[in-house]
């Protein structure tokens, strides 16, 4: 009698772009989550509109592990074109779901899994009279087979329908009985559950599922921003949305009705960046989002921004590149264009969450840091933790907390302080500014990106521009304690060798962690939160033999910023590196570690 796998698999869909699938697949996700299961689902989809091949991974972890992993359990195979391939990654002793409506070509057959056959055309052409119907209801009749055959709860997944239709209501029963048709005939034909089962659990506590787009969006209305500019770009588009969505809820006058924001789709994205500098200078809070190619078309004013001094907050969701690269994959390879942006001397300050509420939280703290220091800030954040919905601890917000504008003279300063723009008063390297308008002849009101001296008076002597720069070093290292720091996973430092991770690798570097462990290997962790980088980091890696530096991209771009900026040895800092365009796993770290 063969031992069933509980709450531990990857379940895969692979379909057809287009075809509705991603709905059915996400409202399986939500109903593990629904049981009290740690789920990590993946949309894998191509850059086109409709037709190519896209995939959904559904990883069920008990033990909270919510990174990729490679290896499918169960495959439900719906798309002809790659249904050979697809099987290929299904490990011995799993499942294939394909539609049976037609015989299964015996190139589709190999040794050491198990096939399982539902008619999903051939029922729902005989229920549903609309082709499109017919494709969209085919989605759900696999699901509802699933769940039979996993041993679901049928009504956590009939609840989640009716919430998703709360407002078609009409949409309901025939969904219901498209879940029945494959849950019936699953039951019938197959012995449930089979080897592979899911089973309530209280696994979940108060987290909740949320994309980071939509975390960001909501993060940039808590943090004030009033103002967005931006240009549609995979895989940024929807914080846009996002945004939008949640000002229309929370952003309208009570007594008017009026919209209190700015929302600007420009021409580009040098317009975008230019009208979000154009924002802040005047005192609203502004921000922009983009990707890598964004961010190449942004640099110019990132520069301007960056020397005349203004605050900026950017998300860049990064993707694969360079040039149009891979704009439906996850990398990140935007860490040394974003940290340099534009030309000449610069340095910016850059946030990397890993989970929705990080996005949430670090949104809301950027245009605080970027109105202190008047300067640009970016959330790196990429496609996997933007587009997917991650499991994470709940959104905080603290009523009490005021936002940080910085040094802001008023009127009244204005009249009894002496006031220059670039005047560094407090001996740390950040000035005090005015909103244009504060006092009818006092304060700024125009800026420039050429050299200046401390009054914002035109100047090309040398020393009057060393002095300009070398204050914007200071303000640098100013800032260092004021980013988020860094998080560590022991109390006191045990091994030699350490790893260092950000952003959407922590999930795979925490399950390595874990895995490693559990056969007698310790390994000291720091993830980084933030550049730049505080003392704590750079004592992190002065305490270890070897580092290894965990990031999605070819060239190892944020060892290279810990080597530029800490004045590491190369030698020290071990790259491992993953950058096709899928999330990192565990075994990948592994292989590198224990090799």
């Amino acid at each position: 009698m063969n031992t069933k796998t509980i709450n531990d698999m990857v379940i895969r869909f692979a379909n057809v772009n287009g075809s509705g699938s991603a709905s059915a697949n996400d409202m399986f996700a939500k109903s593990v989550f629904r049981m009290g299961i740690p789920v990590s689902p993946k949309n894998i989809f191509p850059s086109n509109i409709q037709g190519l091949p896209t995939w959904f991974d559904v990883r069920i972890s008990e033990k909270g592990y919510l990174g990729r992993r490679e290896g499918i359990d169960v495959l439900v195979a719906v798309n002809p074109a790659t249904m050979k391939k697809d099987i290929e990654s299904v490990l011995p002793g799993g499942y294939l779901i394909y539609d049976s409506s037609k015989v299964l070509h015996e190139d589709y057959i190999r040794e050491g899994i198990h096939y399982i056959g539902i008619p999903m055309m051939a029922m729902v052409m005989e229920h549903y009279s609309v082709p499109r119907l017919q494709q969209l209801f085919k989605n759900m009749v696999y699901v509802g087979a699933l769940i039979a055959l996993l041993d679901m709860e049928m009504e956590v997944t009939r609840n989640i329908v009716k919430e998703t239709f709360a407002k078609k209501e009409k949409l309901v029963p025939p969904n219901f009985q498209a879940l029945d048709l494959g849950y019936n005939y699953a039951k019938e034909n197959y012995d449930c559950p089979i080897n592979f089962c899911v089973k309530r659990a209280d696994k979940i506590g108060n987290k909740i599922m949320m994309e980071g787009n939509a975390a960001i969006g909501l993060g940039a209305v808590y943090g004030g921003a009033t103002v967005m500019a931006w240009y549609p770009i995979t895989p940024s588009t929807s914080v846009a949305k996002a945004f939008e969505t949640y000002c229309k809820k929370l952003r309208i006058d009570p007594q008017t009705g009026k919209k209190n924001y700015a929302f600007v789709q420009s021409e580009d994205e040098l317009a975008a960046i230019g009208m979000v500098i154009g924002a802040a200078w005047n005192g609203a809070r502004a921000f922009t989002a983009t990707s890598g190619p964004g961010v190449s078309l942004m640099s110019e004013f990132i520069g301007l921004a960056y020397f005349a001094e203004i605050p900026a907050v950017i998300v860049n969701v990064q993707r694969g590149g360079p040039s149009t690269g891979m704009p439906t994959r996850t990398q990140q390879p935007d860490i040394l264009s974003s940290a340099y942006a534009s030309h000449g001397d610069t340095k910016h300050m850059l946030l990397f969450p890993s989970t929705p509420a990080e996005c949430f939280e670090f949104t809301a703290q950027a245009f605080d840091l970027a109105d202190y220091f008047q300067t640009p800030v970016f959330i790196m954040s990429d496609l996997d933790l933007g587009m997917n919905e991650h499991l994470s601890p709940p959104l905080k917000w603290d009523d009490s907390r005021k936002y940080n504008l910085g040094k802001v003279m008023s009127a009244e300063d204005l009249e009894t302080k002496e006031f220059g723009r670039y005047l560094d008063v407090d001996g740390d390297g950040v000035c005090y500014r005015t909103i244009p308008g504060t006092h009818p002849t006092k304060g700024s009101f125009f800026t420039r990106g050429t050299s200046r001296d401390e009054y914002a008076q035109y100047s090309e002597n040398g020393q009057v521009y060393v002095n300009v720069v070398n204050r914007i070093s200071k303000k640098w290292q100013t800032a260092k304690s004021h980013v988020p720091a860094p998080e560590f996973y022991q109390k006191e430092n045990e091994s030699k060798q350490g790893i260092v991770f950000f952003g959407t690798t922590t999930y795979a570097a925490l399950e390595a962690m874990d895995i490693l462990e559990g056969h007698g290997r310790k390994w000291d962790a720091m993830r980084v939160r933030a550049f730049p980088f505080n003392q704590e980091v750079a004592d992190f890696i002065a305490s270890h033999e070897k580092v290894f530096v965990i990031e999605q991209n070819k060239d190892a771009q944020f060892r290279s910023l810990l080597i530029n900026e800490l004045e590491v040895n190369p030698k020290k800092l071990e790259p491992v590196l993953v950058y096709d365009g899928k999330p990192i796993t565990a075994t990948a770290i592994i292989d590198k570690l224990m090799n």
